[in-house]
């Protein structure tokens, strides 16, 4: 029951900031059923949709305004899921008033405006990190180690497709104003989990951008990122057929993820290792993984690194690195050229 959950201090107390989709459907249920993590309180601009919110995920506290919440002392850390426009912003106020932060992808509109947030880590001590939720799940662990341990033998290439399909001039993610778009939405997972895999950051870009005529968000972006030596390829979509993968090519071996980055909580997921010595994948091996939930994963892991004072799973210098990237992308966009990305 809540009121058990919040009297035990083990547990790190999270208020979420507003009601969006993907707090309300995904990341707070998965939270609740974590080791480490309570929700103890909701805020939204309107009362009754955080009282609504609060009802139906059994929260003991919602609050008509973020305000209100940032000023409960019984309230440790936020997650901030608004709006990306909004992300620098409230986590910014968040950490002034003492909460520790972990705030959704991508963290910032900008690598110059993820600084704001370092500083301000900097200054009030408090823990603040990017919620890539995937860097903490076992396939990608797995995946990882193959690389590293050299199982895949050098790795060279990675191939990714990451797409969805919503035109809808009023949802956020069409709204280039406040930071929608493809890129942004979701080129920002092959390009971490890219990174993740070499374990160094690309020298430079190359992009080729298409954006919708009615909204001018990029609805269809292909990217190049050059590790030197090593190349990531992928391709994102907001106008295309709801597909993703990832392709892990090493000189011995390819890895396959399945459904690398929207894994599923209720069924086990899988990985493949192939070495290639028969075409079609048949020579491929598959390791599966237990079913487990990456949201649930990523809030014990943040509210341990709380109690223990150790580092975030995705610390502010990987955000401002990865946004660094991005930036890069929307330049090379633009230009039609290479860009370097900028340390």
């Amino acid at each position: 029951m809540p009121n058990e959950i919040v009297n035990l201090p083990s547990k790190v107390r999270w208020g979420i900031l507003g009601v969006a989709n993907i707090a309300v459907k995904k990341v707070i249920p998965a939270m609740m059923q974590g080791g480490d993590t309570a929700v103890v309180a909701i805020a939204s601009r309107q009362l009754d949709r955080a009282q609504q919110a609060a009802q139906r995920l059994s929260i003991p506290t919602a609050y008509g305004s973020y305000e209100e919440l940032l000023a409960d002392d019984n309230v440790e850390a936020i997650y901030n899921p608004l709006p990306n426009h909004l992300h620098v912003p409230w986590s910014l106020r968040a950490a002034e008033a003492g909460k520790h932060v972990l705030c959704e992808k991508p963290i910032a509109l900008s690598a110059e405006e993820t600084k704001l947030l370092i500083a301000a880590r900097n200054k009030t001590g408090v823990k603040i990190g990017e919620a890539f939720m995937v860097r903490l799940h076992p396939q990608w662990l797995r995946a990882r180690e193959l690389v590293s341990c050299g199982a895949a033998g050098e790795l060279r290439s990675i191939v990714s497709v990451f797409s969805y399909f919503n035109n809808d001039p009023k949802n956020i993610r069409n709204q280039r104003e406040i930071g929608g778009g493809g890129l942004m939405d979701i080129g920002c997972y092959p390009i971490t989990m890219s990174r993740f895999l070499f374990g160094r950051e690309p020298v430079r870009v190359a992009a080729v951008m298409d954006r919708d005529p009615n909204t001018q968000t990029d609805r269809l972006t292909s990217v190049l990122l050059d590790f030197a030596p090593g190349q990531a390829i992928f391709t994102c979509s907001t106008q295309l057929v709801p597909f993703q993968r990832m392709q892990v090519l090493g000189t011995k071996a390819r890895i396959d993820l399945e459904i690398p980055y929207n894994i599923p909580p209720d069924r086990p997921s899988r990985i493949f290792i192939d070495d290639g010595s028969q075409l079609a994948g048949l020579s491929a091996r598959m390791e599966e993984f237990a079913t487990v939930d990456q949201y649930t994963l990523q809030g014990d892991a943040f509210s341990r690194a709380i109690r223990q004072n150790s580092e975030v799973p995705v610390p502010l210098e990987d955000a401002l690195a990865n946004m660094a990237v991005i930036d890069a992308v929307f330049r090379a966009a633009e230009s039609g050229q290479w860009q370097a990305v900028e340390p």
